[in-house]
């Protein structure tokens, strides 16, 4: 199925690389206009310049609120209109144990992704409302979902994150808008794979997500993040919002590669008796 998006205009911070890109390239191939945002200008411009007249690209630090405003404002200025924003700018960030973890890197991970998200929703809002439509999708995580997924900074902000959507869905349902959030286990992308080691090593992190992962030998690969996006994004979750949306194969919700259950055994019923 084609022209998912036909008609609709794009906005996506982080999208020069890892599921921004992935999202940018997708979103064109379904028929939207899309204006990409992010602080690597190289391979910003260069992948916008791949997609033709259907994309342009603009610097934009996500922890700068006039440059995620002059985003959204580039997108009504270029195409007409705003429909959908992307909140997907992140970074693995602070890493390491609470009581060693600096103040600053602390900060400067909760700014790109809470504030960052913040100035997605702010600006979105501001030019769908007029309109009475649009979607807005954030990068959420697992670890917003779970502790002991991601380091300190990270989770917190991804939790941060769910909360954001479900109380800008509440407020912003009034006027046709509706907002969501994807949360990813780890998929095989870059950013995955440097914390394995090696970002450019993207085979031996499928192989290593292949043998972890609850779906017995299939990874999380990055269209899986794309094809969530898209969902969120098109007319075909119309009727969805505040949601977070997992792709990450049952792992929130108790699948691992073992069965949690055991071996079948008589029904256990008060103080070690069995039997009904």
């Amino acid at each position: 199925m084609a022209g998912r998006l036909e008609g609709k205009v794009a906005a996506i911070t982080g999208a020069a690389s890892g599921f921004g890109a992935g999202a940018a390239k997708r979103f064109v191939e379904e028929g939207a206009k899309v204006v990409m945002g992010d602080i690597q200008d190289d391979a910003g411009q260069a992948l916008a310049d791949e997609l033709g007249d259907a994309a342009v690209y603009v610097h934009c630090d996500v922890t700068k609120e006039d440059e995620v405003a002059n985003m959204v404002d580039t997108a009504v200025e270029k195409f007409g209109q705003l429909d959908i924003m992307y909140n997907n700018a992140g970074v693995v960030g602070a890493v390491g144990p609470i009581a060693t973890t600096p103040a600053e890197e602390w900060h400067r991970t909760m700014d790109i992704h809470v504030s960052g998200c913040f100035y997605g929703c702010k600006h979105a809002a501001r030019v769908m409302i007029p309109r009475g439509t649009g979607s807005i999708v954030s990068m959420s995580s697992t670890a917003g979902i779970m502790g002991g997924l991601g380091p300190h900074a990270y989770t917190a902000a991804k939790h941060a994150i769910v909360g954001i959507t479900k109380s800008v869905a509440a407020e912003l349902a009034q006027y046709g808008i509706r907002a969501n959030c994807i949360s990813p286990a780890g998929m095989a992308t870059a950013m995955v794979a440097a914390t394995m080691g090696d970002h450019t090593d993207l085979e031996t992190t499928r192989q290593n997500l292949a043998q972890t992962s609850p779906l017995k030998g299939r990874p999380g690969l990055p269209e899986d993040v794309v094809n969530a996006a898209l969902f969120l994004a098109s007319d075909e979750s119309g009727y969805t919002s505040g949601l977070t949306l997992t792709t990450d194969a049952g792992l929130t919700i108790g699948s691992g590669n073992e069965s949690p259950f055991g071996e079948y055994q008589p029904f256990m019923a008060e103080a070690g008796k069995r039997g009904v």
